[in-house]
């Protein structure tokens, strides 16, 4: 019993789930890496948001600080997307497209991603 006690300290613990604005859950899975899980019916912005909702709130981090998006697209049947707020682990091709002045090299500011692709949604299990 005392042995399955103590194997059970050292299995990693689960990262703290965070729900974003939108009702999407974020979770934070490396140094540097949020990854949103996967929910039907629901567009890329939508997963932009709540990364970017999740840098902002539960990491604290300012509102200019870049995201990009780690996982390459198109994103897979029933899986979610990982972000990064690290340049080199970005996914070739997998940001967004902006217009006006900014970036071109795929990321948006974490304010743009909450400000512009953030709408709340009540019931969240009504998507």
């Amino acid at each position: 019993m005392r042995l399955m006690f103590l194997a059970a300290l050292l299995l990693p613990l689960p990262a703290a789930a965070f729900t974003a604005q939108n009702g999407m859950t974020a979770v934070q899975t490396g140094p540097s890496e949020i990854t949103v899980i996967h929910e039907v019916r629901r567009g890329d912005t939508a997963y932009w948001c709540a990364a970017g909702d999740f840098a902002q709130r539960a990491m604290g981090l300012p509102g200019r600080t870049p995201l990009w998006r780690a996982s390459p697209k198109p994103r897979r049947a029933g899986h979610g997307i990982v972000f990064t707020l690290d340049p080199a682990k970005a996914a070739p091709g997998a940001g967004l497209s902006q217009f006006g002045s900014g970036p071109r090299d795929g990321s948006i500011p974490l304010g743009m991603a909450v400000g512009s692709f953030c709408r709340s949604e009540w019931p969240f299990w009504n998507h």
